[in-house]
């Protein structure tokens, strides 16, 4: 299963068997299934143990491998995907930007149209995103509407991005920021505890 990709494309350690907490839930008691003039031996429990730990293992491997028919639960499968839809793995990522790319990947397979920058711009946000086209001008705007702040993995949105929209397109970024009429509810001594960054998200209640 492995042998196929390449060595650095799996986090450290992904490729070694499962062992300890990972696969203890996993683990069958055996010995139940034995004679009742076996539950005394020692020699008998440790064979038991041993081929029952094998069992955990191999239990383990199988839900895992389910995981990865899936992205939103893939692992060490997201190579696969990535490799497959002409991704490049970047290691550095967490699992959930990874999946963030793919999926917008998938979303853009097809003719570059407004619902399909849209759709792939709400894949990395997690939130509502509105594109202003100005085709006289040859550019439109991606706007975050339901996430205040700027997205994080924008990086990743750009280089998507770039992959899907009609070369002669510019575009810009539009984001979302707490108004001060918002704010007037804090006292000096509340706001004076939070950074101005976190003023600018601010989300009232």
């Amino acid at each position: 299963m492995y042998g196929q990709y390449q060595y650095g494309e799996y986090r450290y350690g992904e490729e070694d068997l499962p062992s300890g907490q990972e696969i203890e839930e996993f683990i069958p008691n055996l010995m139940k299934y034995l004679p009742i003039y076996y539950q005394n031996s020692s020699t008998t429990k440790e064979i038991q143990d041993a081929i029952a730990r094998e069992f955990g293992v191999l239990n383990y491997n199988i839900i895992d491998l389910e995981k990865q028919f899936f992205i939103d639960s893939a692992t060490w499968g997201l190579s696969i995907y990535e490799k497959e839809l002409g991704l490049q793995t970047n290691m550095s990522l967490t699992y959930e930007e990874r999946r963030e790319i793919i999926k917008a990947k998938l979303r853009g397979y097809g003719t570059t149209t407004k619902e399909m920058i849209k759709n792939t711009a709400e894949a990395f946000s997690g939130g509502e995103v509105d594109v202003i086209e100005h085709p006289e001008e040859y550019r439109f705007v991606v706007k975050f509407i339901g996430v205040l702040g700027i997205p994080r993995n924008m990086q990743g949105f750009i280089e998507m991005l770039e992959q899907i929209k009609p070369a002669h397109l510019a575009y810009s970024f539009k984001y979302t920021y707490t108004i001060w009429n918002h704010l007037t509810d804090f006292t000096w001594e509340q706001a004076n505890k939070m950074t101005w960054d976190d003023l600018r998200v601010y989300e009232g209640e």
